[in-house]
């Protein structure tokens, strides 16, 4: 059972809800940044509090235990009735600088609030949520700027009667973390505001999305681009007028090709209308012309991409069935074919590979491996992880931190999202809308929305030596307007998606943009 067993400590001291605050113990100054009992492994079970660790508040509630992430033993709260409590421990001469904690952590969910903290460090405490995830070990880090020589380390829960934590492993060490992009694709919004979508303020004030996507922390935006789509959206001249929007905001620009007419998946990579019947090696310069065609017009506007997706969700290839993974040579021209395009418009652009699946490690693998083998060029990693279909948050970790290291590329979320309700505000059913198909831990509220990317992100910026870039929201302006809906050759489609967008059904933006604001 992944739960805390109910151990002799928890029978034999009081399990109270609400206990009143005391004074803090003395608190003995540690070893410059070095942390004692990191791994719980110095006392076993019992009654003391863990070596080298103090308690604050239930402190029944907190206690080590069998069941280690690493060792025998892990830091756990949990108790039977109501609890707040908090396990900390003080470190004194430090130098000063840049530091960030690690720690292997699990939640069962149901806390008010479940964190772990760095604070006294000489400036704000900094602190990272616990995902929810009862069969899996999670890594989150926590980064801090330390000015005053010394910091607190600090694991929270305010927890309701049988909410559990289990906290193990940690490390204090010098360095620092945080996420480059935070972002989110816009492709919808030329079309919405086009069919009247009105976007407002949290207040309701009406206003322009890209302006309140960047005033809520949003620094990067991702655009879509079809070839000859049936109703001329999401193609070059859309891209180019939505462009300046995102560069006049103050935000960096990725550019997400699919070479199609239409959507490009892991279950649909047709080829554009105009390619049909293209030999292979005409459609390798034509991937080449609409690239540098696309990219040198963003750049000779002063909009150059500051990153380019070559496919999208390309777990099968892409343009079949000439460009598929049954064909792995000729895929892979088709793929250099779209970075030397992006390359010679600009040699500092960074060329991502995207794939579906982020939970799927075997899968990621072969399609890296295979890539890599067959010459493949690309700059950056990115990968879909939709909670409710590609997997659980550590298959996820494993997987994002699988190919960070075996490829040596940064990685990042090229799409996820989370529902904010299950009922519909349009005619088309939603592709997420009954309680059984969410993530467990994450309700359908804006809450749970901003719970789930916080988590996301946490584990992004977890990824080793640096290399976790940050997340791209999926789809943070398609609201349910009439006529934008899924299929752009027919104007009366509906859209299935509204309930994950990040302005709510009366247009409002969600409380769920705050995590934009993560570090």
């Amino acid at each position: 059972m992944f739960h805390p067993r109910r151990t002799l400590r928890a029978l034999l001291l009081p399990l109270t809800a609400g206990l009143a605050l005391t004074a803090l113990p003395a608190q003995t100054a540690q070893a410059a940044s070095t942390l004692t009992n990191a791994g719980f492994e110095a006392d076993g079970t019992g009654a003391a509090a863990p070596s080298g660790w103090s308690e604050y508040g239930t402190t029944s509630a907190s206690f080590a235990e069998s069941g280690g992430h690493g060792g025998s033993y892990r830091l756990t709260h949990w108790a039977s009735a109501a609890y707040k409590v908090e396990t900390y421990q003080y470190l004194s001469g430090l130098t000063n600088g840049n530091y960030k904690l690690t720690a292997w952590v699990r939640s069962g969910g149901g806390q008010k609030s479940a964190y772990i903290a760095l604070k006294n460090c000489g400036g704000a405490e900094q602190r990272t949520d616990l995902p929810v995830s009862a069969g899996g070990w999670l890594r989150i880090v926590v980064p801090v700027n330390v000015t005053n020589n010394q910091c607190t380390v600090s694991v929270n829960s305010d927890a309701n009667a049988g909410n559990w934590i289990n906290v193990d492993d940690l490390t204090f060490t010098s360095g620092t973390t945080g996420l480059s992009i935070k972002g989110a694709d816009i492709s919808s919004l030329p079309k919405s505001e086009a069919k009247g979508g009105v976007y407002k303020t949290a207040s309701g004030t009406t206003g322009d999305p890209v302006t309140i996507l960047k005033n809520a922390g949003m620094n990067y935006a991702r655009l879509k681009v079809w070839v000859n789509p049936a109703d001329g959206y999401n193609n070059k001249a859309r891209v180019l007028a939505t462009a300046k929007r995102v560069k006049a905001a103050g935000q960096k620009l990725l550019v997400d090709f699919h070479y199609s007419d239409i959507w490009a998946d892991p279950g649909a990579q047709s080829k554009p209308s105009a390619w049909a019947g293209h030999s292979y090696s005409q459609l390798r310069t034509d991937v080449y012309n609409h690239t540098y065609d696309v990219l040198n017009a963003l750049k000779a506007q002063g909009t150059t991409a500051d990153m380019v997706q070559v496919g999208n969700e390309i777990n099968g290839g892409m343009l079949w069935n000439e460009g598929s993974t049954a064909n792995w040579g000729q895929l892979a021209g088709l793929l250099n074919s779209g970075y030397d395009a992006v390359k010679a418009v600009n040699s500092s652009t960074p060329v991502a590979l995207h794939l579906a699946k982020g939970g799927d490690l075997t899968g990621t693998r072969w399609w890296f491996d295979s890539a890599v083998s067959n010459g493949v060029r690309f700059d950056a990693i990115g990968l879909s992880f939709y909670g409710y279909w590609h997997g659980t948050l550590a298959d996820f970790q494993t997987t994002l931190d699988d190919a960070a290291a075996r490829y040596g590329k940064p990685v990042f979320v090229a799409e996820t999202a989370y529902p904010f309700r299950l009922d519909t505000k349009d005619s088309h059913e939603n592709i997420i809308d009954l309680s059984s198909e969410l993530v467990s831990g994450y309700p359908a509220t804006a809450a749970g929305q901003l719970a789930w990317m916080n988590s996301v992100a946490s584990i992004v910026e977890a990824v080793p030596n640096g290399r976790g870039l940050g997340v791209f929201y999926w789809e943070a302006t398609w609201t349910a307007v009439d006529g934008n809906g899924w299929d752009p050759t027919d104007a009366a489609s509906g859209n299935g998606w509204e309930n994950q967008a990040l302005f709510g059904y009366d247009d409002r933006a969600l409380s769920s943009m705050a995590w934009f604001s993560h570090r």
